[in-house]
This record gives structure tokens, C-alpha cells and sequence, in this order.
């Protein structure tokens, strides 16, 4: 399971990067764009959902609720600033996909029992292309975390975030993770095409 995060980039647009994604077989997008306006954000998503639309492809929005319910996208994810989880299922419904950020195996258990679909736990290690970070999880957190919640019942899938490469992609589903959120090692690829058929392909 890949989930690429969209992030800016002086070589492609963000509808550039989400067709070449698409191509190389992902299907889950997150679209994030921290400084941007909910008007500019809601503008790129309606150019992204047919891109999406076209391939069956998932696609949520970072933190802004209101944008996702006025271009009905698939989901959001919020990070632990932003709108409460029961309150954004609430306000988007039933049918809206809803993840969580997490940084310990505390965060995921007092968000379990809530109606969440998946979290993204992070970071794996520092990177550049988010402020405010958490702190660093590393391989051997990844496998306390992920120990820790499945024996406390929490059942959600757990995507793996933070710098992650093509090298991490084993060892992270090793230490129980469902999946990983990659942006940096697709987008400063020379092939971003070919990087995630690679990177799907090792999820295999």
C-alpha cells in the first residue's frame, strides 16, 4: 500500500506529479499544500479529481475538513493540530476516508476506538519536506509501536512516514506497518515513474 504525498517542486506541478504517480501504479494521493489557501487548495484538488477519478484512484486532502466536503473528495488526514477525529466524522459522514497522524503507540490508542481508517506514524527519520516534525520514530520504534497497539486491540492500518526510501520499505513492513507514505524519493527521482512501480514493487 503506497500513498504518495504531494509536496512542491521547481521540476513538476502537482497535477504533473499526481499523473506520473498514477502511471506508475500508485493509488492513493494525499494532496498537501501547508501555506496555501483552502481557495487554492480547493482549486488543485477539482484539477486532481479527474486525474484520480480516471483510475479508480484514492485521493485525500491534508488537515482542511471544509475543502474536502465541498469537492467531495475521499478523505482527509489530520495531523494532531488539526480538527478532532470525531468531529470531522461527524461533519464529512460515514463514507469519508479519515486518517490520523501518530507518533507513539499512545497517540494510536487514544485514537483507536474512534472511527478512524488508517494512521500515518512518523517520521521514520528527519525530513525536509515537513515542518514541526515529531520525533524520530526509527526502525526499532516502528516495531515497539506497532507490538505495543496490536496487542492493545488497536486495528487500524498503520502507514509509515517520514524520508522513507526504497531500502525502508522491508524492514518497516517487517516490524508490522500495512504500508508507506512516500514523497521525497518519488519526486527526486530521475524516473518518478519508474521509482514507484519500484517502490510497489517491493511491497509485493
Amino acid at each position: 500500500m503506497l500513498q504518495y504525498i504531494t509536496h512542491h517542486s521547481d521540476r513538476f506541478t502537482i497535477p504533473q506529479q499526481v499523473a506520473m504517480v498514477i502511471e506508475g501504479g500508485c493509488r492513493w494521493v494525499q494532496l498537501r499544500m501547508k501555506d496555501a489557501s483552502d481557495e487554492e487548495v480547493e482549486s488543485m484538488a477539482r484539477q486532481l479529481i479527474p486525474i484520480c477519478t480516471e483510475s479508480g484512484t484514492i485521493l485525500v486532502i491534508d488537515d482542511r475538513v471544509d475543502v474536502v466536503m465541498k469537492t467531495r473528495v475521499h478523505g482527509v488526514h489530520l495531523g494532531k493540530n488539526d480538527m478532532d477525529p470525531a468531529a470531522a466524522r461527524e461533519y464529512l459522514g460515514p463514507h469519508a476516508i479519515i486518517g490520523c497522524t501518530a507518533n507513539t503507540a499512545a497517540d494510536i490508542l487514544a485514537l483507536a476506538p474512534l472511527d478512524i481508517d488508517y494512521f500515518g506514524l512518523g517520521p521514520l527519520r528527519h525530513t525536509e519536506t515537513k515542518r514541526n516534525l515529531s520525533p524520530v520514530i526509527g526502525l526499532e520504534g516502528y516495531r515497539a509501536i506497532m507490538a505495543e497497539a496490536r496487542a492493545a486491540g488497536a486495528e487500524q492500518p498503520v502507514v509509515a512516514i517520514g524520508s522513507v526510501g526504497p531500502a525502508d520499505i522491508a524492514p518497516l513492513l517487517e516490524a508490522g506497518v500495512n504500508g508507506v507514505a512516500v514523497s521525497g524519493a518519488i519526486l527526486s527521482a530521475p524516473d518518478p515513474v519508474a521509482a514507484t512501480r519500484a517502490i510497489i514493487a517491493l511491497g509485493q
